[in-house]
Parts: C-alpha cells; structure tokens; sequence
C-alpha cells in the first residue's frame, strides 16, 4: 500500500518522465542491524526506469556479513547482478558510492558497448527515486523481520514452551514415532525428526517390523526403538548417529514405558515423553515422568505437539499404504513357474493387462518376444488348467 502510495505521487508530479528516452537502474540497500550477529540480513531494491517510466521493481534478499557496509553490499550486489542481466542500462543510481565504482562502469561499458554511468544523486528527483528504493527496500526488510518472529514463534519459541511444561532445557532434536497396521497386516513404524521446531524430512525414518507377528503395537514398538538404538550411523551425518534430545511417543503410559525399558536396557539416558490423545484422537496432553500433563491448547507449544503427532502418524500411514499396494498389484504372473521378469514384461508390452494374457491362444503366447513353445505353453496350463498339445 505504501509503495503504490509513494508511486502514485512521484507519478502525479510527472517528475519520473522528465529524462527523454533514457534508461536507468535505481539501486538501494536496507540491512537490519538489530542483532548482534556473525551475519545480518539486507534487501536490496531495484527500480527498472524504461524510456523515462518506471516499468517495474524487484527486491532480493541476502545474508552478509556482520560489519559489512551498505557500499560493500551495492558493489558485491552489481557484480553478481549485471553478470547474470541480459540488459545494462545507461545510468545506475546508487545511495552510496562505492570504492570501485570506475572498474564496474568500465566492466558494464564493455558489457553493454557503449558508455554505462555509476551516479549517486545528490538532489531532486533523482535523489527522491534513490530514497524512494531505500524506502521500499526498509519495507520489505520490515515484513520479513515479522515473517522471521512469527515463524521463530512457531518453531523455537513453542519448543522453548514445551520444555517449561516438561522441566528441561536444551531441546534441539526431538524424535516422534507412531506405528501402524490393520489386523497385522504389515506393521510398521515411522520415526520423524524436528530440530528447532521444525521437521527434518532428510532424518526421517521407515521400520517394517521383523521380528513380531500380528497386531501387536507394544512388542512392535519395542523392536523400532531396539533397532534404531542399536543401528550404527555410517557416517557423523547419519540420521542415527544423532541422539534425539527428547523422545515423543504417540500414547501415554504404556508406549512410554516401552521406550523407557529399551533406553534401560542399552543405557541410554534420554527424556521421554508421551502424546496423549482423548477419545476423539485429539491431543489432549503430555505423559512425563509418571504425570499427565495439560497443556494450553491455544499455545504454540501445543500446536507444535499436534503437528509433530500428526506427522509421525501421516508417515507410518503413508509408508503402510505403499506396502499393502505393493501386495495388491501383486501380479498373478509372478507365480507361474519359469515365467521371469523378462518374459512377464515382455507378456504385459504385448497384451496389455492380465486377463488379455489368460484369453491369448497358445499361438499368440508363443508368437510373444522373449517366450518359446515351452514358456507358452506353462503361461496357458497356469489359466487354464488343462494340458494342451505343443504340436
């Protein structure tokens, strides 16, 4: 609004068509220097005037160094911008001079050949346009910053919440894991990982339980825990080599009991905490050391909970489905005897789907790339049932 506001007045002046047909590039750099940091942000704004109009805008966001000044910012910003433009104005206008103003015009110069000028205006319109850049780029600089303390508030500021409910301090990593099956049918356990807050998808892990048969969600949570203590990283930047600071299970005293004998039995020390749900699989609360804790369910420490719950079930979920789709496309060709994936492929290019294959003649199968009388003739016997002569 405030940008369309300040547009709107320079254009009620008619000050910006007042310089013929000519070019220019308007540059301008606002850094916040709030913090005491090893690195800052900045934005900088680039007005593009077109045959005397401003034509349009653009911002770009960076990371700079701490003490790095507005001048060192333009002059790395020139560089990387008019290396990678098609197009070089005439004139660009600058807030502040730089050092190596004379070397960048010579370069541009030579770029765009013909004659390119680095300014910084001093006074009137000119001068207006620069601060105008400025203005805007203060604007985005600003948003951002709010867009930055919001999502901190949802990330690291929840997580600080949760670690006053649960007494600790120092949490960083948590680890969530849920399992999932129907009727046995092929549990599984997921394990997702957030760090600071937010979810590190590169960490997440999928178990298909080995060692347990049936539904049986304790004794499958138990090998997932077992298996990812045990499990050795490959290197320090595995997934496993990183020891979670908080534990998260999806229920409360039963499956927190079962994370607490495994971490006893391989002594490790880790806090664990459980998600507990009400009857109407909402999350309610927090099971810490032997206590079911209420939370504020308008707090971002609860809606940071819900999430991590949410997700570590979604995954278990997801993970579940592929497998029982992978069992439901089983392909009734992969039991017929001698028939491999060379000569199933080939059957499925040439028929298409598996009752075209059960309706092909003996002939059509045997004319099949890749089959012979003797493969045909087991891929017809498996439909049919009967032995047909090969002569």
């Amino acid at each position: 609004r405030d940008l369309i506001r300040s547009i709107q007045k320079i254009g009620e002046r008619q000050k910006i068509t007042g310089y013929g047909e000519e070019d220019k590039d308007i540059i301008a750099v606002a850094m916040d220097e709030s913090l005491d940091l090893r690195e800052q942000d900045a934005v900088v704004q680039v007005f593009f005037v077109r045959g005397g109009k401003l034509i349009g805008r653009e911002h770009f966001y960076l990371r700079v160094a701490r003490g790095d000044t507005k001048a060192q910012v333009l002059s790395s910003f020139m560089k990387q911008f008019y290396a990678g433009t098609p197009f070089i104005p005439r004139e660009i206008m600058l807030q502040k001079e730089i050092e190596d103003a004379k070397i960048i015009e010579e370069w541009l110069t030579d770029r765009r050949k013909q004659r390119v000028y680095i300014r910084v205006p001093k006074k009137g319109t000119k001068e207006k346009l620069v601060e105008l850049a400025e203005e805007n780029a203060k604007m985005v600089l600003d948003k951002d910053r709010e867009r930055i303390k919001r999502e901190e508030g949802r990330t690291i500021g929840a997580v600080h919440e949760v670690e006053e409910w649960l007494g600790l301090s120092g949490i960083r990593r948590m680890e969530a894991y849920d399992i999932s099956n129907i009727s046995g049918f092929e549990s599984v356990g997921s394990m997702v990982v957030y760090e600071k807050g937010k979810p590190k998808r590169s960490d997440y892990r999928k178990f298909k339980i080995k060692w347990v048969q049936g539904p049986n969600d304790y004794a499958s949570m138990e090998e997932v825990l077992t298996r990812r203590f045990t499990h050795e990283g490959k290197d320090e930047f595995d997934s496993f080599s990183i020891m979670p600071d908080l534990i998260l299970m999806d229920g409360g005293r039963g499956q927190v009991n079962i994370a607490l004998k495994v971490l006893e039995i391989l002594g490790i020390e880790i806090p664990v905490c459980g998600m507990v749900k009400d009857d109407h699989h909402r999350t309610r609360g927090l099971y810490y050391n032997n206590l079911e804790i209420p939370i504020d369910t308008d707090s971002e420490g609860f809606r940071l909970i819900t999430r991590i719950q949410d997700e570590a079930h979604r995954f278990a979920i997801e993970f579940h489905r592929s497998l029982r789709s992978k069992e439901q496309v089983h392909s009734l060709l992969d039991d017929i005897p001698g028939i491999g994936e060379t000569r199933r492929k080939a059957l499925m290019r040439k028929f298409k789907s598996v009752e075209n294959i059960r309706d092909a003649s003996l002939k059509e199968l045997a004319e099949t790339e890749s089959m012979n009388a003797g493969s045909a003739q087991k891929v017809y016997e498996f439909f049919h049932g009967a032995s047909v002569p090969t002569s």
